[in-house]
């Protein structure tokens, strides 16, 4: 076996074994690009093309702000008590209906995705407001457990999304055609989980009785005040969202509209205070900071994976499999949902995703380069969402079993979130042999 083929396959398995010892995965990944720079004999000028990367296309990157403005939106809306409201307000208008509360979490999953795009927030929040009040009312643990789990992640899919932004950088995609993109994804895998939650209520019944605590309200006046519950996470995704679709803003400019938008909430709702804003400000420092780490050591992986033959060999192993694009399309996807069992997202998109996407490039789906690589992104955004539902890592599993009641037990959320990754498999596999579910929004406004 030729060095050009040892030193990557070395690099891959280092890496491997770097990130389940449980060292930082950024340090892992610039510290592995390093050692075997030395060892392979890599001139340290061309190692050094790594810092003019990493200035040029992280620290100098206009579209990477919209990142920590994301983030910081998402966290300022979970603290304004719009979420908790609105929750509420479902609650009261789907009372007295078999799985009512069901359906409540999963519309404000929806909503809270389209407005925060913030996973732990989510998970975390709706975990806290909703799974008690579930199991007071005889609900199956099982069956909250992941339903919760499992609309807390459509944040990751649904725009505004953190991923799709890192994805389009990634694979040098418009993020605003990415948005648009994902909206059908994301509205469709809503739906499924609302389908099967009637599913279970007509078959199961007793799996998600009627509600019997809560005050009881005539349905008009339950509708009223979901109405007005509602007008505010509307607005901000219409100005966050619709300043994109309209062409008014880039990416980063509604990522600041919606960060303003979502602080005037907190100060209207009387949300905001000093101790908020300092938590907010912190946690999106941390977030934006684990983020820019890992794509700084991904870079320094990737340069010297390129120099030692990597991309060669990716392509070649990818080219013995045939000359179906859809047989190497599944094992690529096929390849990120096991990776997903073991490791988080931003470690699948910046060490995955640049290897695999010059194989993607040459393959031929009949449709154009731009449009393809739009609904590849998509597609692997969808797959990637099962990555927060996946035991034993799977990082919506142990946000909710840090927040969850007495009695609810890791066995239980594991249990409970396989019917939902076999829902978003199945939403998957509609992306992909439906590539218009992706297209159709950013063929009409284009």
């Amino acid at each position: 076996m030729t060095s050009e083929v040892i030193w990557p396959l070395f690099m891959l398995a280092g890496l491997v074994a770097g990130i389940f010892v449980g060292y930082p995965v950024a340090f892992v990944l610039a510290g592995i690009g390093i050692l075997f720079a030395v060892a392979a004999n890599v001139p340290f000028l061309f190692l050094s093309t790594s810092v003019s990367r990493i200035y040029s296309g992280i620290l100098t990157n206009w579209l990477l702000i919209a990142i920590p403005l994301f983030v910081f939106m998402g966290l300022m809306l979970e603290r304004s008590g719009v979420a908790e409201r609105l929750l509420k307000s479902l609650a009261g208008v789907f009372r007295g209906v078999p799985g009512g509360y069901a359906f409540a979490v999963a519309i404000i999953g929806i909503v809270m995705a389209a407005s925060t795009g913030i996973i732990g927030a989510s998970v975390v929040l709706m975990g806290m407001m909703a799974l008690p009040t579930m199991l007071a009312n005889r609900y199956d643990p099982k069956l909250s457990c992941g339903l919760i789990a499992a609309s807390g992640t459509l944040g990751i899919l649904v725009p505004p999304s953190i991923m799709l932004i890192v994805l389009g950088d990634q694979l040098r995609v418009s993020v605003g055609e990415l948005f648009m993109g994902a909206v059908g994804p994301g509205l469709l895998l809503g739906l499924l989980y609302v389908l099967y939650l009637v599913g279970v209520a007509i078959f199961q019944p007793h799996r998600m009785p009627a509600a019997e605590t809560g005050e009881a309200q005539p349905f008009w006046q339950a509708f009223g005040t979901l109405a007005k519950d509602l007008l505010a996470p509307a607005l901000l995704i219409i100005a966050v969202l619709g300043t994109i679709v309209a062409g008014i803003a880039t990416p980063t400019e509604s990522a600041a509209i919606g960060a303003v938008g979502a602080t005037i909430l907190a100060i209207t709702s009387g949300g905001l205070s000093l101790g908020v804003l300092r938590s907010a400000l912190l946690d999106t420092t941390k977030t934006t900071a684990m983020i820019i780490f890992v794509m700084m050591g991904a870079t320094v992986f990737s340069v010297v994976f390129r120099k030692l033959g990597g991309d060669t060999l990716i392509l070649d192993m990818f080219s013995s499999l045939g000359t179906s694009p859809y047989v190497v399309l599944f094992v690529i996807m096929a390849l990120v949902f096991l990776l997903g069992f073991f490791l988080d997202w931003v470690e699948i998109t910046l060490v995955v995703v640049p290897i695999v996407a010059p194989v993607v490039m040459g393959l031929d789906f009949g449709l154009p380069k731009e449009q393809m690589m739009i609904w590849f992104a998509i597609a692997l955004a969808v797959n990637l969402q099962t990555s927060f539902l996946t035991p034993p890592f799977g990082y919506a599993l142990f946000y909710l079993r840090g927040i969850a009641p007495k009695g609810v037990t890791i066995g239980m959320i594991y249990r409970g979130v396989i019917p939902f990754v076999v829902i978003q498999v199945a939403a998957l596999l509609f992306v992909v042999i439906f590539p218009q579910i992706t297209l159709w929004l950013p063929g009409v406004l284009r």
